[in-house]
């Protein structure tokens, strides 16, 4: 397991830094603007590239190549819901999302205000339909980026910090430990259960502000059914 994962671990590093950087703040702006984000794995390209980081520069450069890349998506978003949002949810895309998603998340922010804004950064499916949303509400750009702007840096500290303490420690005891490559593999196994069961009880604890009463999903006749 050494040599395949040392193998990958220095492809990665061969790649140059500054690409890297780039790839990331692309990555995170297609994964955090209009719907993109339910397709592109953005934890899964932070995590790869931070194996490469080899210092503080790097991991500085890397951190906030991910913040601005987030923020850049989320605000593309935000101006989308506030200048096409109804159409961009009639779409064939947002039809396929389905009623009860869209509906969810309106209810977030209406409940919620910023707060659904800072967590929703944290969960599959809310965090590509939120910006929209919050687009097509009374919230005020600035509003929305002081509740987004904290969400991304913390997400982002989190997935840098530890694909380079993953593939540091990796490095360090590849040569002493053959079993070097199995820590590699539970420090990003445990992060990883860790960001799931954290994103199952942030669910639980604010499902009742997303709870769909019974007949706010529209017809296609324009009327109105029970979810």
């Amino acid at each position: 397991m050494n040599e395949v994962l040392g193998w990958i671990l220095d492809t990665v590093r061969q790649v140059d830094p500054v690409l890297r950087v780039l790839l990331a703040t692309v990555g995170m702006f297609l994964e955090t603007s209009i719907l993109i984000g339910l397709i592109v794995p953005g934890d899964t390209i932070v995590l790869v590239a931070s194996t490469a980081i080899v210092d503080w520069a790097e991991w500085a450069a890397l951190f906030a190549a991910v913040v601005v890349g987030s923020l850049a998506g989320e605000s593309l978003g935000f101006a989308l819901g506030r200048y096409f949002g109804p159409r961009i949810r009639v779409s064939p895309l947002g039809r396929r999302l389905g009623e009860v998603n869209w509906v969810r998340a309106k209810n977030y922010v209406d409940r919620r205000g910023g707060v659904a804004v800072f967590v929703s950064r944290f969960l599959p499916v809310l965090h590509a339909l939120i910006p929209l949303t919050v687009g097509m509400s009374a919230m005020r750009y600035r509003k929305f980026l002081a509740w987004t702007a904290p969400a991304c840096v913390i997400w982002a500290g989190a997935y840098v910090s530890v694909g380079w303490l993953a593939a540091g420690s990796y490095r360090q005891l590849s040569s002493q430990l053959h079993y070097a490559g199995y820590l590699f593999a539970a420090i990003i196994a445990v992060f990883l259960l860790l960001a799931l069961l954290a994103k199952k009880l942030i669910v639980r604890s604010e499902a009742r502000h997303m709870d769909v009463p019974p007949g706010d999903l529209p017809n296609d006749d324009g009327g109105t059914r029970e979810p």
